[in-house]
């Protein structure tokens, strides 16, 4: 059977149904990737109360406008993964433009709110708030906490027929990284959009890396 054949076979599910693109799956992916994402993150939640706690204040947190912008960040990022991971995970799929460019626009527009931040901020106290009171293990617990959606999102793409697998994986591992934020956020004192910038947007690379490398002998089949 040529490439092209199979890869139409998988698309449309026809042919052997005990295989990776077997229609039931395709057909369920949605559900699928709902529940990869809910089960990461009851998994990055218990890591969070296992190994950090929540803020005592997080009633008064949750009424604070700047809360809000700093979650919006990793919302967006985990949106625009969604969207792309659904592409990838069929067969013969690319990433696509509008996907592409949704995956860019989060960090690009943190990373202009955190250089408008800087520049309207006196010198004295740019350095403060680029590294902040936590620069030196933020990423490292985003990544930390992203561990459980990473393995969820390769379950959820492995079940189904990706062929981009490098793509694939990033593209989980910036999904695992968006909600590793999110929840991390729960817990970080960090309030300031140029910290955000950095050390986020590290720990959201970070798990994106990890499943760029690890996609294509993880996700073969």
């Amino acid at each position: 059977m040529k490439t092209m054949e199979l890869v139409n076979m998988l698309a449309t599910g026809t042919g052997d149904r005990s295989g990776p693109g077997q229609p039931g799956l395709v057909r369920n992916a949605t559900a699928r990737m709902a529940v990869a994402l809910a089960l990461g993150l009851m998994g990055a939640a218990l890591l969070l109360a296992l190994l950090y706690g929540v803020r005592s204040d997080l009633r008064t947190l949750l009424q604070q406008p700047l809360f809000w912008m700093k979650v919006s960040f990793p919302l967006a990022a985990l949106l625009a993964g969604q969207m792309a991971a659904s592409r990838l995970a069929r067969p013969g799929m690319r990433i696509g433009l509008g996907p592409a460019a949704a995956l860019l626009l989060p960090p690009c527009v943190l990373w202009l709110a955190g250089a408008t931040w800087l520049a309207l901020a006196p010198p004295s106290q740019r350095l403060d708030l680029l590294l902040g009171s936590s620069w030196e293990v933020c990423s490292a617990n985003v990544s930390l906490l992203s561990l459980p959606t990473l393995a969820t999102m390769l379950w959820f793409l492995r079940g189904l027929a990706p062929t981009q697998l490098r793509a694939a994986g990033a593209v989980a591992g910036l999904v695992a990284g968006a909600q590793g934020v999110l929840v991390y956020s729960l817990y970080c004192v960090e309030m300031a959009p140029p910290f955000w910038g950095v050390w986020y947007v590290l720990g959201v690379a970070l798990p994106t890396m990890a499943g760029a490398w690890c996609g294509p002998w993880l996700l073969r089949w």
